[in-house]
């Protein structure tokens, strides 16, 4: 399906966008691909690292319908990975993380309608399932933006929208990860803000294999939602304290502003409505009209009795398996040899 095709990452300069080029950039699953952000920096570094013909850059932010239009013409597929990500800026100035997660998904959402484009698939967050922070708020309204113009087109549109909700990119930019790893090399204490803190834990293989499968199986409004593992802090802290075989203590700090003790990646209200697709979880639209006086008599017993997909109910990691999967990472197996 995607032979030929043209291929639009949106923040691909990042962790993500960086994975999503890596697996295509070798193979002849898409003729052009096409990286849009506003880092000219990284896109330069990009491409003189690459020397590609087959990668072409373009310079603008999402917030800019007009630069998004620019990118946009003769684009098949797009992966939106745009976006304010850190839960500390976000909460300093969360108008930004709306204008860049909300309005901006928005603007490539119009753009891609407009220009044809055959699939869109949006990238979110397990934070945005039940937020209590201003990233999770902004990506939870991105989902709702993108999941009520999925809806609105139909199934037999155009275009087809569909989201993807993860959990913790392991290794990815902002992470614990490489902090830790950098605290270890200097010599540091690593911080903790709770040893009992869980979290999902996926590769950026995971996440791209999970952007594929949205592509494939996906139609409009769905939200997909990969099954993960999840580990405690302590847990991931004893991992890389064993396979670089160091003495670092661990200092705890507590909570962060803005930080779950657990996260979800569905609510119960979600798998109320969820399809198990084996290694995934597939949550269609909500289809209900706008008729209010139907949710004063009508319900649903069965939330009532589930619930959530958490890090806490997952299957969880002990220090062997978290270091077998740590061992994935290439900058890990770099420095262990």
């Amino acid at each position: 399906m995607f032979s030929n095709k043209t291929l639009l990452i949106t923040g691909g300069t990042g962790s993500f966008g960086n994975a999503v080029l890596q697996r295509f950039i070798n193979d002849d699953r898409f003729g052009e691909i096409r990286i849009f952000s506003r880092d000219e920096k990284k896109q330069d570094d990009m491409r003189h690292i690459l020397n590609n013909p087959k990668v072409k850059f373009y310079i603008g932010d999402v917030r800019d319908k007009r630069s998004v239009d620019g990118a946009m013409a003769g684009v098949d597929y797009i992966f939106h990975a745009a976006a304010l990500k850190q839960v500390p800026s976000c909460e300093f100035f969360p108008i930004q993380a709306v204008r860049t997660n909300v309005f901006g998904a928005e603007n490539v959402l119009d753009s891609a309608i407009q220009h044809g484009v055959k699939n869109v698939v949006i990238l979110s967050t397990d934070k945005a399932a039940y937020p209590i922070n201003a990233m999770g708020i902004s990506k939870a309204m991105m989902e709702k933006v993108a999941i009520a113009k999925g809806r609105a087109l139909g199934l037999d549109a155009t275009t087809t929208i569909c989201c993807t909700r993860y959990g913790n990119v392991m290794a990815s930019r902002g992470s614990v990860i490489p902090l830790w790893i950098n605290q270890i090399k200097d010599g540091k204490d690593i911080t903790i803000t709770d040893p009992n803190m869980t979290r999902f834990m996926m590769t950026l293989e995971d996440a791209v294999d999970l952007v594929l499968y949205a592509f494939e199986n996906g139609i409009n409004g769905d939200l997909f939602v990969q099954k993960a593992p999840a580990t405690t802090l302590d847990v991931l802290a004893k991992a890389l304290i064993g396979l670089y075989n160091t003495e670092t203590k661990v200092r705890v700090i507590g909570t962060r502003h803005g930080e779950k003790l657990y996260e979800t990646l569905v609510t119960r209200e979600e798998m109320a409505k969820h399809e198990d697709m084996g290694n995934y979880y597939r949550i269609p639209a909500d289809t209900r009209d706008l008729n209010y006086d139907k949710y004063f008599v009508e319900g649903e017993e069965l939330i009532s009795t589930l619930e959530d997909y958490h890090s806490h109910n997952t299957v969880q990691l002990d220090v062997k398996g978290m270091q077998e999967l740590l061992l994935k990472l290439p900058e890990v197996k770099q420095d262990i040899g």
